[in-house]
């Protein structure tokens, strides 16, 4: 199976959701920086340091990209994922590394 390459696009806040709805003040998410990159050979495993609610929510894109694919059907490579926090998503980058 092939590694796969995550790197942080962009860390966002969406400030009128927050000033809306949020009971509390919040900024961009503290667990990543943007151009942070971790590589994936497991993916049975969240990395050290990688937010494990991130994790569960590009799992999916994590593993069909390890695998090889069908015989006959394109490789998808590169895919472009998020994690699912309402407030302050973060943008990941996730390529093929073989």
């Amino acid at each position: 199976m092939a590694k796969v390459k995550i790197t942080v696009i962009k860390r966002a806040i969406f400030q009128d959701v927050v000033d809306g709805y949020a009971p509390w003040e919040t900024s961009p998410c503290t667990i990543f920086e943007n151009g942070q990159e971790f590589i994936i050979d497991n993916d049975t495993e969240v990395p050290e340091g990688f937010c494990a609610w991130a994790y569960a929510d590009i799992h999916k894109y994590i593993m069909l990209l390890r695998r090889d694919g069908n015989p006959g059907l394109k490789q998808q490579d590169t895919a472009i994922a998020c994690c699912t926090d309402g407030f302050r998503p973060v943008v990941f980058k996730l390529e093929r590394a073989e």
